[in-house]
């Protein structure tokens, strides 16, 4: 398996979408989706916000990164950065990643169709009608996915992976792990790929000691 942590709003995330489902068919490998609140892995990590961070560096990061990266992967983005609904809550479009999953469905486009649609469509992740849609055009019924997906049940989910990540040293989204080795954003996939196949020397976690 590949254990994949994000959220489901994230820009590298996108990016790094529809390489990742390549690569785990290719291998023969389950992508495991564990959505988390990213905000609040990033600050407990000691990241920091990503809205704290300089003006230069937000503007080459989140700016030409991404271009350059939406370029290369052949993954089309919004003309302005972020998306205009970027800051909405996003906790409804990761229940309903988290849903279908508890409800035994193969959620990898739909969460492939969220990424897309916020990035590419500016569309808003926030809006109950717009999530209903998308889950349709990936052959889902929204109906259950939006009715669990604010559940008690689904929220502990969100908390727990939210909680995980936080114990794994996770700092950002999209970050994968193969066989208990972590790897760091959508530009780290070909080694996701060869990990795959053959691991790395060496050993994850360090010892924090």
């Amino acid at each position: 398996m590949i254990e994949y942590f994000y959220s489901a709003h994230s820009a590298f995330a996108y990016l790094g979408s529809t390489r990742l489902i390549e690569i785990a068919r290719a291998a023969g490998r389950e992508i495991v989706h564990k959505p988390i609140n990213l905000r609040r892995v990033m600050i407990e990590s000691g990241a920091g916000s990503t809205r704290d961070r300089g003006n230069r560096h937000r503007a080459y990061f989140f700016g030409r990164e991404i271009e350059r990266w939406a370029e290369w992967r052949n993954a089309p983005i919004v003309a302005q950065t972020p998306p205009t609904h970027h800051h909405n809550d996003m906790t409804l479009c990761n229940g309903m990643v988290i849903a279908g999953i508890e409800l035994g469905l193969n959620v990898d486009q739909l969460a492939h169709r969220m990424l897309e649609a916020h990035w590419r469509d500016d569309a808003d992740l926030a809006d109950r009608e717009t999530l209903a849609q998308l889950t349709k055009e990936v052959n889902l019924d929204p109906i259950p996915l939006l009715d669990a997906a604010s559940s008690p049940e689904i929220a502990a989910i969100f908390l727990e992976n939210t909680e995980e990540a936080i114990r794994r040293s996770i700092f950002g989204s999209p970050t994968y792990f193969v066989d208990g080795d972590m790897f760091y954003g959508q530009d780290h996939l070909e080694h996701v790929e060869h990990a795959c196949k053959q691991h790395f020397e060496g050993v994850w976690p360090r010892d924090k000691r």
